[in-house]
């Protein structure tokens, strides 16, 4: 009996978050082929090199290939892209560094073929059963298969940030996780960045997942929960749902974060108190100067009554207290930044507003920035942020002039601008709860 014919029913979904000035992740959804792609290496470097890895794989979205051939298209692609960023790397300075996760999944048929490097994940909701089909490629989740630290350690690890593996960067050579599966109808696959898997536990992504039916809703919804959560990070989402042929007849692909025509686009905010006070520091008062020969030239305007005073006053008040709450949050803040060939630490966050700034500068640590490596420089160029002055420590702590070692060896690299370097209260390495599972990336016929 052959498989029953299916098709993708998909949506992609990013938002900007709250603290970062850019969007670096990239994701594309079509009928056969679902792309992210988490990029890092400074302000001109992650969203270029997310980009260029979905221009290299967006072309393999076709019914055209036979199902024994898209494993290794996959794979081909992706050492394309890996390829093309070493060479921007060596030929422009300002992009040394520069890299990117990915997860791409293409269908052909029934079939499914999957190719992973990096720390976002890839899950598949079956029934009520959240499983993580990827495994983190960084340093703690090493730490945590070799038994050395427990899950809940990794969360608090001062090196939670380290990936070792990634495209471009200048290693020597890239080799992605490969799996093949079976497509089953029904399943319900997520591809994320750390944005979401951070901050949001595997329960909450499971309970979402199977709430919200529409796929473009529930992306909408997880990412405003990563908001809801303090939204330190770019946030990314895609997910599509094994519908049987002819169910939804989507054809358009949907494109988002940087690689997408509004890469510009502002951050959904949201309603809690993080959000408050991004809000409050990208916001800016303008006033216009009147003309004086105008003003005398308008007819008086009739009294307003008390209720209209009472609800303006009520406003202002609201807005105040919203201002107050946000300020407060951002006061319990702290982030790192290079600044004069050394490593500062500030209290609060990187905003302004008008002539207020929100942080202030509380110590000029004696880690010389020459000292660093390359990774470490370029990510210092922007805020590396943290909820509280034990986590920024912790980070600084693990700042060294001679590289973090991985388990083969090599140096770890770290994720330059990584989205990740600002996550406040999470890491990439969920605790599993009963309904959350994880598997092994062998288990190619597991699903």
């Amino acid at each position: 009996m052959s498989p029953e014919a299916i098709e993708f029913h998909y949506a992609a979904r990013s938002d900007i978050g709250l603290v970062r000035k850019n969007n670096q992740d990239s994701a594309y959804a079509g009928p056969n082929l679902l792309v992210l792609a988490d990029g890092m290496g400074g302000p001109a470097g992650g969203d270029i090199a997310s980009s260029v890895a979905i221009a290299h794989l967006a072309h393999l979205d076709s019914e055209s290939y036979p199902a024994d051939s898209i494993a290794k298209l996959l794979h081909d692609s992706l050492v394309d892209a890996h390829d093309e960023l070493c060479e921007r790397s060596e030929t422009d300075p300002e992009l040394k560094g520069l890299g990117t996760t990915c997860i791409a999944i293409m269908r052909a048929g029934s079939k499914l073929a999957m190719v992973h490097i990096g720390d976002s994940r890839a899950y598949v909701m079956r029934g009520h059963t959240l499983t993580q089909v990827t495994t983190d490629h960084s340093f703690v989740q090493y730490l945590v298969d070799s038994g050395q630290i427990t899950p809940d350690e990794a969360e608090q690890h001062p090196q939670r940030n380290v990936v070792l593996k990634i495209l471009g960067d200048s290693q020597a050579s890239v080799v992605p996780d490969e799996t093949m599966r079976q497509a089953v109808v029904g399943d319900r696959w997520l591809l994320c960045s750390d944005g979401l898997s951070g901050v949001v536990s595997g329960d909450t992504i499971g309970s979402v997942l199977t709430e919200y039916e529409d796929p473009g809703e529930c992306a909408e919804k997880l990412i405003d929960l990563a908001l809801r959560a303090g939204g330190p990070d770019n946030v990314t989402c895609v997910i599509a749902d094994i519908v049987p042929a002819g169910t939804t007849n989507q054809t358009a692909p949907e494109i988002v974060g940087a690689a997408a025509t509004d890469r510009q686009a502002p951050t959904r905010g949201g309603d809690g108190a993080a959000a408050r006070a991004a809000a409050l520091a990208r916001s800016t008062s303008t006033h216009s100067l009147s003309d004086p020969d105008e003003d005398a030239a308008e007819p008086e305007r009739p009294r307003m009554r008390w209720w209209t005073i009472a609800v303006g006053v009520l406003a202002v008040a609201a807005v105040v207290l919203a201002g107050f709450l946000g300020y407060r949050w951002s006061q319990q803040q702290y982030y790192a930044i290079g600044e004069d060939g050394a490593v500062a630490i500030y209290q609060g966050i990187p905003q302004t507003l008008g002539p207020w700034a929100f942080s202030h500068r509380v110590e000029v640590t004696s880690i010389s920035l020459a000292s660093l490596d390359n990774v470490d420089r370029e990510r210092l160029q922007e805020p590396v942020t943290r909820s509280s002055r034990e986590e920024i420590d912790a980070y600084i702590a693990q700042l060294a002039p001679v590289s973090a070692q991985g388990p083969d060896g090599t140096d770890a690299q770290s994720g330059g601008d990584r989205p990740q370097s600002s996550r406040s209260s999470q890491s990439g390495s969920q605790p599993q709860p009963q309904s959350l599972r994880h598997s092994d990336s062998s288990d190619v016929e597991a699903l």
